[in-house]
């Protein structure tokens, strides 16, 4: 199995950060100039709409085909792209049937993970370029899948890690790389918010849903609010919980900033204590990464009624020998050793998903590779992954990223890859 070295994987790196000057109507203005990509959507869902808006944002671009399996929320999707473009785009319930759209160039993939290898392995197989959405696959064979597929291919792909174009984080990375923090001896990750899960009794699904498909070749669970639109990210058969669907954002950001690919080692601990009989992943977890350069605490609280200090909620703190460093979004406040130093706070901006997208479309015009690639997306993936299996197994486990195997554990190596429902097949056919 090939993998990214250390220098590889700082060059990949450098070449994602955007400048902070790099403003989303000047990329419109230069993509509009330009010819349209000719894009479709796989995944008609909130976040679906919200990277077809940044396209539209970004500019230049036509969407010609949608495809979801809720009817309903392909007809609303259809009418939203109309009303924002001119024109209404073919509407299709199968991906297979969307691929096929005579003109179309690139597709964005927003349906839930357990979707997501089938999808993209289907679509660069077509010639076609992929903005996929993160996390990049369900389980990490599928993600090495995937990663084979795109190399071959030679197609333009981009993951959706928009956070790698926030101001804040690309100037905490060029900070610590000049050693202003002196050693980084410690990071730390968390976001804390409140979840309030929905209804999970078990139901019909709206007429308008084709339940079987949308389960696909995950397990099919009975269907209930919870499961469905929106909440199968605390699903662990879809979405598989806080840590794989929000707080790998985090998890990618640190990679980044230190310059890591993988980490050696993976313990963690949790479990249900408030949601219990209402969702299938923790809603309490503190996962510990042991990473080459050091290590990373992740910890995320999904319930609570008030927070301490809630601008703390979400973001990285990273423990310097000289300084502390906070980053979130839109901010990152520098700490210096010392009593009665001064904190230095910046407050940046920056529109993450428009460039994020832009990035990519310029990079479909250009015939380039753009920042965030498929196999440095499947670093950030397994990661948290591994995190999972850890929790699942309450064992520790050691990594070997050269073989992309776990050491020592058969049980917890069974884990990285789940078996698909019939009448689907895993894209990985190794062991």
């Amino acid at each position: 199995m090939s993998n990214l070295t250390r220098r590889q994987f700082l060059g990949l790196a450098a070449a994602s950060t955007v400048a902070a000057a790099y403003i989303p109507s000047r990329a419109a203005e230069a993509a509009t100039a330009g010819r349209k990509v000719k894009l479709g959507l796989i995944g008609c869902g909130w976040y679906g709409l919200v990277d077809v808006k940044a396209a539209f944002k970004a500019g230049g671009v036509e969407v010609v085909a949608v495809c979801d399996v809720d009817s309903a929320h392909l007809a609303k999707a259809a009418e939203e792209i109309a009303k924002l473009q001119g024109e209404r785009p073919r509407t299709f319930k199968l991906y297979e049937e969307m691929l096929a759209t005579p003109g179309l160039e690139a597709v964005i993939i927003a349906t839930p993970p357990h979707w997501h290898a089938l999808q993209f392995i289907a679509a660069v197989e077509r010639g076609l370029d992929v903005y996929c959405e993160k996390p990049l696959a369900y389980d990490v064979r599928e993600g090495r899948a995937m990663v084979n597929a795109a190399q071959k291919s030679g197609r333009v792909v981009q993951i959706g890690f928009q956070r790698r174009q926030s101001a804040a984080f690309q100037a905490v990375r060029q900070h610590i790389a000049e050693g202003k923090a002196g050693r980084i001896v410690q990071v730390e990750a968390q976001i804390h918010y409140n979840a309030n899960p929905g209804d999970a009794t078990p139901q019909d699904p709206p007429a308008s849903l084709d339940w079987d498909l949308w389960c696909g070749p995950g397990p099919k669970i009975p269907y209930s609010p919870q499961v469905g639109h929106m909440s199968w990210r605390l699903e662990k058969t879809s979405g598989h919980g806080h840590l794989v669907d929000w707080g790998i954002h985090l998890i990618d950001a640190a990679r980044v900033i230190l310059g890591e690919t993988a980490p050696r080692t993976v313990t963690a601990a949790g479990g249900i204590y408030r949601f219990g009989g209402k969702i299938t992943t923790p809603d309490s977890l503190t996962a510990h990464f042991e990473f080459a350069r050091c290590p990373l605490t992740w910890r995320h609280r999904i319930w609570g009624s008030e927070e301490f200090n809630p601008e703390v909620n979400n973001g990285l703190f990273f423990y310097g020998e000289e300084q502390t460093i906070f980053v979130t979004d839109d901010r990152w406040i520098v700490i210096p050793r010392g009593k009665g130093q001064q904190r230095q706070v910046n407050e940046v901006r920056t529109d993450a998903g428009v460039l994020h997208m832009a990035e990519f479309l310029n990079a479909v015009r250009q015939r380039k590779q753009p920042g965030c690639s498929v196999a440095d997306a499947h670093l950030s993936t397994t990661t948290v992954k591994l995190a999972m299996i850890a929790y699942d197994t309450g064992r520790k486990i050691t990594w070997d990223e050269r073989a992309e195997q776990i050491v020592g554990d058969a049980e917890a190596a069974k884990l990285l890859k789940r078996e698909y429902r019939a009448p689907w097949k895993h894209p990985w056919q190794g062991a």
